[in-house]
């Protein structure tokens, strides 16, 4: 069963989608729920079916107090990293909501300060906190929506299906059509492959 509140404040939960990819954004999102909301099925979206996902993403968006999801792309990624991207694509979902939390839970185990506003890291908080569940399913389904757009431009490599993780599929599509304008290209696409010096 999850908890509604780690904190009796105005208090947002953040979560991301999308770290582990080889293309596409990484996408956050934020959330507050009023201080009654309940729902059976929201759990961490890892654990829900993508039918679920959608079901719960409508009654999210409309019972939130406020909620925001960002998109930080391909580009900066490679300019400052997945992970400052990952804590970027959070501090400018928090940056939208309204009003501004008090206190916000972050799924994990890093954060970079947001300023102004403490938080707390909570190992698999998105199993434990509904706004954080709440988070992760409004992330992850406005980012398969994002790849599902991309993947009518580049069907080859399947985004609609793998969303852009480095499934089998996926590493050989890379193989055969090279990187499109969307793939990571300060991540290791390809696995190193043995070669013997002679």
């Amino acid at each position: 069963m999850l908890k509604l509140c780690y904190r009796s404040v105005v208090e947002t939960g953040t979560d991301e989608a999308g770290r582990g990819c080889l293309a596409g954004p990484v996408t956050a999102a934020a959330i507050i729920l009023p201080p009654k909301f309940s729902n059976n099925i929201l759990n961490d979206s890892k654990q829900l079916s993508e039918n679920k996902r959608a079901r719960l993403r409508p009654i999210l968006e409309k019972e939130a107090v406020s909620y925001s999801v960002c998109h930080v792309f391909q580009e900066e990624i490679d300019e400052i990293n997945i992970l400052n991207a990952s804590f970027l694509a959070m501090h400018r979902a928090i940056d939208k909501l309204e009003p501004r939390p008090s206190f916000i839970i972050v799924d994990g185990n890093r954060f970079k300060p947001y300023p102004n506003i403490e938080h707390e890291c909570i190992v698999k908080g998105d199993g434990k906190y509904m706004s954080i569940a709440a988070a992760s399913v409004l992330a992850k389904t406005y980012r398969d929506e994002y790849m599902a757009k991309i993947h009518e431009e580049f069907p080859m490599y399947n985004w609609k299906k793998n969303k852009g993780y480095p499934t089998k599929e996926h590493r050989e599509a890379i193989l055969k059509h090279g990187l499109t304008k969307y793939h990571r290209k300060s991540f290791r696409q390809l696995p190193d492959q043995l070669t013997l010096d002679i």
